[in-house]
């Protein structure tokens, strides 16, 4: 069964996939549908990509949102954006989707590409332009800005990658998560830190909205199960705003901090508090961390601190699909912007693969090969489970997480202290709604 929608928004849904269906079925609109061909309507072309190895290949173009200067997070998009690029160059230079009826087409990463600031109502904007353009999209960054636009997802069928791991994803059938998301992620560490260093408190320090409530949900579920002592303190972007969390770790002094916020903001917080005499740990989020904080003024205090969770393991890892990055990247300046990029692309060439298979690239054709999805292969960077997309909620969450230790010596600062596992709250957690 499908993950869950509401009453209205699966009608609207409807209405647009019969629309679009029309659309595919008109001869000469776009290049699909007539007899023997693939049937597509949006953002497919029987014309080659611009700048493709393969000329005989239709194009298939989707587009990529993303926090490129001015956000808090184009430190980690930046590179997020340049991976997914290599990722498609990767697959076009293998032969591209291949079809049915020994069709086959590249992918376009490259021509619509937008900058959202980290800006809801920018990323809303720069949506509406390239919205026409694109069969789905290969990278929509940040759960805030993804949040601004999901509605028209939903009704427009538009697939896509969500650069962010909020449990909410977990319900939307057009966005292709890939790892646990924050909620999970932070029950995993609360349990870690029970087991490994006795922690009887815990306190969620994170950004406003569906990020930090995300993570902090997930702390106080665990701290719940865990009968520890739970607080939350949320905290605005931007480093003169992290006093009132600096006071508040200092002086409640709890055994853990789960950190979710951005990296510049993290070194204010780790540093500031460890230099006020805080001793306890903190465990950060994924986009918590950033290897230039190990040449900040909060250096020594990350490596004394400091642990990082993480939905799979850090760029210099060894499985198959790590080693395709680094090769398909060249000599980059390892950042694990990189690596989320690169796995986050694997659902969208499964979700691909099996709707040119079917014969229909068109959305709605694109939406059903999402939802008829079990498993993905990502190459040994995530397992192939990661990758359900067509059943309940519940059944189809992928709850593993990983703990990283800062160590300077590492690609990225941090290698691998506990493998993917699944704490106990996180095994016995009834999953139905967002944890937020």
């Amino acid at each position: 069964m499908a993950k869950l929608k509401s009453r209205h928004t699966a009608l609207v849904a409807a209405m647009s996939a019969l629309a679009l269906v029309a659309a595919a079925c008109r001869a000469g609109d776009g290049g699909g549908g007539g007899e023997g061909e693939v049937a597509t309507d949006v953002g497919v072309t029987q014309e080659a990509c611009p700048n493709t190895p393969n000329k005989d290949n239709g194009c298939i173009y989707l587009g990529i949102i993303s926090d490129l200067t001015s956000g808090p997070f184009a430190a980690l998009a930046v590179p997020i954006t340049n991976a997914q690029k290599a990722f498609w160059k990767r697959v076009n230079e293998q032969g591209g989707i291949e079809a049915a009826g020994g069709q086959a087409f590249d992918v376009d990463v490259t021509s619509n590409v937008k900058d959202n600031k980290y800006n809801p109502e920018v990323h809303r904007q720069v949506y509406e332009e390239i919205k026409g353009d694109v069969l789905g999209l290969a990278q929509t960054l940040g759960s805030p800005t993804t949040a601004a636009i999901k509605n028209d997802l939903e009704a427009s069928n538009v697939v896509s990658a969500p650069a962010s791991w909020t449990s909410a994803w977990e319900v939307e059938d057009v966005l292709i998560e890939s790892g646990t998301n924050y909620c999970f992620e932070a029950m995993n560490s609360v349990d870690y830190a029970v087991e490994e260093f006795g922690a009887k408190s815990v306190m969620a320090v994170h950004y406003p909205g569906d990020y930090g409530e995300d993570a902090a949900g997930g702390a106080k579920a665990a701290a719940e199960a865990q009968g520890l002592d739970f607080s939350a303190v949320e905290t605005d972007e931007g480093i003169e705003n992290q006093s009132g969390a600096i006071q508040a770790i200092t002086s409640k002094k709890p055994d853990l901090v789960i950190l979710t916020t951005g990296p510049t903001d993290a070194a204010v917080i780790v540093g500031e508090s460890a230099g006020r005499g805080y001793e306890g740990k903190f465990i950060g989020t994924s986009p918590t961390w950033n290897p230039e904080l190990l040449k900040s003024d909060a250096a020594k205090a990350f490596e004394a601190l400091y642990l990082q969770s993480g939905p799979w393991a850090p760029f210099g890892a060894d499985t198959p699909g790590h080693k395709a990055m680094r090769e398909a990247l060249g000599k980059v300046q390892p950042n694990d912007g990189y690596t989320a990029g690169w796995v986050w692309s694997y659902p969208m060439k499964a979700a691909l693969d099996k709707a040119a298979e079917n014969g229909d690239l068109t959305r709605q054709g694109l939406l059903e090969a999402v939802k008829s999805l079990e498993t993905v292969d990502y190459e040994g960077m995530l397992p192939e489970k990661a990758g359900n997309y067509s059943g309940e909620p519940n059944d189809a969450v992928f709850r593993q997480s990983l703990i990283s230790k800062v160590d300077p010596d590492a690609p990225t600062g941090v290698t691998v202290e506990k493998d993917l596992f699944t704490g106990s709250t996180a095994e016995g957690y009834e999953f139905s709604e967002p944890c937020f």
